[in-house]
This record gives structure tokens, sequence and C-alpha cells, in this order.
């Protein structure tokens, strides 16, 4: 077994710890009303995409995400809420450099012996949910877990649905399509995002994403029957018909959307595998992003 499918399959116990983890880190943790920003880079920014729409969505106040290297500095917010599984990316290290002592910072990081414990203000550590693989899962998920339990939107029916997603087969030829388009609406859209870079970090796969009414305006035009239109929640009405009218397979995400990203790591490992590559070392992917000075 590969280092991701093991890391993968220990999701449901991250999650669970993660959120009877959520007393102890409260006060390091955005407040309601903050003004807040959340960032983080690749797979991090995709988490802090997700988080920033349920934190505003449940009206615990307004809330942006942005990629580490984009960061607006001419925004005043309360908090800035930085992922970083490594603890060592370049971009969020001298991010949180820049902010010490004018805005108020907190780490989420799997590493307690990297530059991001003394760079933030406040740090949550994750060990439990640390990854040997290069591809990111269960940090990024568990992260984003401890952020909605966090907000009230967690459940032990959210850990129910992971356990199904990773017991329950794999749509009968999914693994066999050539395209692979993942959708998603709201705090979903982050998720698409996240689905469709794991098909390409780890199988080298032809991988979009888009918000789900987008996806008509333009992108729809590049289906055939050899696509996989994954949707990550709710569908819009219509959207369906008309993906299976081009002749691709559609997907229903029936699950919770953070169980449907397992899913969607689960396809990457599996079309990884049947193409004869390493899914833990993906060509031109280190663990870190580390640029010289």
């Amino acid at each position: 077994m590969t280092h991701v499918e093991d890391e993968l399959t220990a999701q449901p116990e991250c999650w669970t710890r993660a959120a009877a983890e959520v007393p102890r880190f409260r006060t390091r943790l955005p407040i309601t009303g903050e003004r807040v920003a959340f960032v983080g880079c690749g797979t991090s920014y995709f988490m802090a995409k997700s988080a920033a729409a349920l934190r505003e969505g449940a009206g615990h106040g307004e809330t942006d995400a942005h990629p580490a290297s984009e960061f607006p500095h001419h925004r005043a917010y309360d908090r800035v809420v930085a992922l970083t599984r490594s603890g060592t990316t370049t971009e969020i290290v001298d991010l949180l450099a820049r902010l010490r002592g004018r805005t108020r910072t907190t780490v989420i990081t799997a590493d307690p012996e990297t530059p991001v414990m003394t760079a933030a203000d406040h740090t949550v550590v994750l060990p439990y949910a640390d990854e040997r693989s290069v591809v990111q899962t269960r940090f990024a998920t568990t992260a984003l877990t401890l952020l909605r339990a966090h907000l009230g939107l967690h459940s032990e029916d959210v850990v129910a649905d992971a356990r199904t997603a990773l017991a329950e087969p794999l749509p009968e030829g999914l693994a066999e399509c050539g395209q692979f388009t993942f959708l998603g609406r709201g705090w979903t859209v982050g998720l698409a995002d996240e689905a469709a870079l794991k098909m390409r970090e780890a199988a080298l796969a032809w991988s979009e994403a888009y918000p789900a009414m987008e996806y008509r305006h333009g992108p729809i035009s590049v289906t055939t029957a050899s696509t996989a239109t994954w949707m990550l929640g709710t569908a819009p009405d219509g959207l369906a018909e008309q993906v299976r009218a081009t002749g691709a397979l559609w997907v229903r995400g029936a699950l919770d959307p953070l169980a449907e990203l397992v899913r969607a790591q689960r396809l990457a490992v599996a079309v990884a595998q049947a193409r004869g590559l390493d899914p833990d070392r993906p060509r031109h992917l280190t663990r870190s992003v580390i640029l010289a000075p």
C-alpha cells in the first residue's frame, strides 16, 4: 500500500479527533464578527476557499480567501488564518513575517518543529494528520473539519459518509475515463478545485474544476463520451440532463461533499496505479515549496 492510500483511509479517525479538539483551540480561531482572510498555497488554498465560504455563509463575518503569494496588503483584516501542512512554505512564512505586529495571525499546521510556529501569533498543530506522501489528503480535510466544527457545521454523519466513501466501490467505468471535471457550489467550489488537483498531481490526468453554473458557459463544449463530470453537492436544476446529453458520465455526489472529496482521492490513486505511476511521488513536485532567497 502506498503512503497516500494509508493516509487517505485514516481520514474518518482524523476528523473525529479534530472535531473533539475544537474547545482546546477555540480562542486561537476566528471569533464571530471578525473580518478574516484564510490563506494557503495549492491544496491549502483550496481548503481556505471552502473555509471562507462556510464561515461567511454561516453568518460569522466577512471572510475572504487568497493564495498566500497574492495577499492584498491594502485590505484590512482582524485576523489572517494560514493553512500549511509543512510549515515551511516560503510564501506562507514570508506573509506571516510581513503581517507580524499589524494583523493577528493564526496558523494551522501539522509539524510543530517548523518556522511558522514562531512566525504566527497563534498556532494550531494537528500532528496526527501529517503525511509522508507529497500528495495531500488527510491534513487538508482534517484542517477543514476543524474549521467546520468550530463553526458548528460538523456532525458524526460526515464521518459516517467518509467511511462509506472508503468502503463502497467507485462508479463503474469511472477510472477508465480520459477527462475528469469536478463541479461545486458555494463552499464546495474549493473542494472541486482540490479534487481536480489530486487527479493532476497523482495521476497526470486531464482534470478541470468549475462553479457548477459556470460549466454551461463554455467548458461543457469539450465534454465527450470519455468525460466524467462529478458534482460535489447539490446540482443546479437541469445540469445533469445537459451533461448526459453530451454522452459524458455524470457522477452525482450523494454523500457529504467532504466525503465526496475522499472518493475523488481514491479515484486519483486508482487512475495513477492503472497508468503505472507512483502517486506518492508526483513528477516535479516536493512536499513543500521552498524558494531561494
